[in-house]
């Protein structure tokens, strides 16, 4: 399944990154139960990650708030996709 088939016409398009590859599962899981297309892959080049997976999701709207205390604490960052480059969302302290 290629990433242009996961993504929607009307949503904005994220990265996450993780501090565990456990928690890049976890995350997708949590996208798959609130039936958020996810795409779990190495993290690019630009992006920093502790375990090199990240997570590409599309939403209609930001999700930090609605994700649970116990896989946010594994989230290194998400950024937003944007025309030119990407935008910090989220950044762990």
């Amino acid at each position: 399944m290629s990433i242009s088939s996961l993504l929607q016409n009307n949503n904005m398009e994220y990265v996450a990154t993780f501090y565990s590859h456990f928690g890049a599962i976890q995350f997708e899981q949590f996208c798959k139960q609130a039936s958020i297309a996810v795409h779990l892959q190495p993290v690019p080049r630009w992006l920093s990650s502790s375990c090199g997976t990240c997570a590409i999701f599309q939403v209609d709207r930001c999700i930090v708030e609605d994700i649970p205390e116990d896989i946010l604490e594994d989230i290194e960052q998400v950024v937003e996709k944007q025309t030119e480059g990407y935008r910090e969302i989220y950044k762990s302290n």
